[in-house]
């Protein structure tokens, strides 16, 4: 029981670190182009699987395609996102440069943390409700072993909102750093 519910609450931490690792910090990081995809001969795939992605700077990705067809419509992929990055191109190469984000817009980024943070806690919580549930529902199980399982399922959920609340103390750390 243990195993599987922390295997649940494994892929609730493993959703919300994936969600940060999208959000930009003023840093070049490839992770940002996960979710964007190329048209390429008919297929939507992503850009991370048609082109090398570089980070030569800080401040600057640089994503060099296989196949230099696909530059423009990298750029326009690119342009069409919601990244709030303006792409350059010089035929052979797209760099992306990261802008040091603004006070204002690094507060933003941190409500947006704390949103991803609160889905994840809102996802741990359902998975205690619905261990909880199967606990009650066992005719095996006496009354006292209910409330002991109940118990465990309860710890095991106090453990990973910690973490979910570490996570996000890291994030908003990095995402406040000038």
């Amino acid at each position: 029981m243990a195993e599987n519910i922390t295997a649940h609450m494994d892929k609730s931490l493993e959703s919300l670190k994936h969600n940060f690792s999208k959000v930009r910090t003023g840093r070049a990081n490839a992770n940002i182009l996960s979710d964007i995809t190329v048209d390429y001969y008919g297929v939507p795939t992503p850009v991370t699987q048609v082109a090398a992605v570089k980070t030569p700077e800080a401040h600057m990705l640089l994503i060099e395609p296989w196949d230099k067809a696909l530059i423009n419509a990298i750029v326009k992929a690119i342009g069409a996102s919601d990244l709030g990055i303006t792409p350059n191109s010089d035929g052979t190469v797209v760099r992306l440069p990261f802008p040091a984000p603004t006070e204002e817009r690094r507060r933003e980024l941190v409500k947006e943390c704390r949103e991803y943070a609160e889905q994840a806690k809102v996802s741990i919580r359902n998975i205690r409700r619905d261990f909880n549930n199967k606990l009650e529902r066992d005719e095996e199980l006496t009354e006292d072993d209910v409330r002991r399982e109940q118990a465990k399922v309860q710890k095991h959920t106090d453990e990973y909102v910690a973490k979910v609340e570490e996570l996000l103390k890291e994030k908003e750390a990095e995402v406040m750093e000038i």
